[in-house]
């Protein structure tokens, strides 16, 4: 496990605290229609973080390659129908060039700094000229007023149980995930980040905001500096 994330519950638990069979039940929402209103149709993509290919499926759908990397061999064993690349993302090296690279599932945030700034060379190193960058960043309340839930309507909750500061600016958050057969807890660190502290971060890592995607800032396109 990394330092400070934890999992509990049935089958597979990930270094960072993801469980697979969890994972593997959440539903797709709207990403899919965001990153595809942002990219070339038929792009190749690059997805960092994919886990059970929850994006990675509706994308392939859509007519997009997609190249899907995960640290989990377990996660990656359910993704069908795209290349799999097994290991950190901060460490990735492909010497190939992507339309389109995804850091997805609130990644930017990891607590370590030093991962964070990794992660986002990794998008710098595998964006072709042209290219951009899709970030999904936390809400401006996900820290905040907690505990906090929320039914989904095919019969599951998602509760935000605390986010506590553990030093640096960054929190420990612990979340919880209802099933009628089963229940699982996530534990993680995550390090809030301002508008202006995000748009530094890329700074920093040779990237630019082109545009929000969404209203509430959540989706990200960028693009190299």
């Amino acid at each position: 496990m990394r330092e400070g994330y934890e999992g509990t519950g049935p089958g597979a638990i990930t270094p960072d605290g993801c469980a697979v069979e969890l994972y593997s039940r959440l539903p797709v929402r709207d990403e899919p229609d965001i990153i595809t209103a942002a990219v070339p149709a038929g792009a190749h993509i690059l997805e960092l973080g994919c886990g059970v290919g929850r994006m990675t499926h509706p994308l392939l759908e859509r007519g997009f390659t997609v190249t899907a990397v995960d640290e989990s061999a377990e996660m990656l064993d359910r993704v069908r129908g795209a290349r799999t690349v097994c290991g950190p993302i901060e460490d990735l090296e492909l010497d190939e060039p992507f339309d389109v690279v995804m850091l997805a599932s609130f990644l930017v945030h990891a607590g370590d700094e030093e991962v964070r700034r990794g992660m986002l060379r990794t998008c710098v190193r595998h964006v072709a000229e042209g290219g951009c960058v899709l970030i999904q960043r936390e809400g401006e309340d996900y820290h905040t007023d907690l505990p906090r839930e929320r039914v989904d309507p095919s019969g599951f909750t998602t509760r935000i149980l605390s986010a506590e500061p553990v030093g640096d600016g960054v929190d420990s958050v612990r979340a919880e995930y209802v099933f009628p057969d089963a229940i699982w807890t996530q534990t993680f660190r995550s390090r809030p980040l301002t508008k202006e502290q995000f748009e530094q971060a890329l700074a920093e890592a040779g990237l630019r905001v082109d545009r929000y995607l969404t209203e509430d800032g959540i989706w990200v396109r960028a693009v190299r500096r």
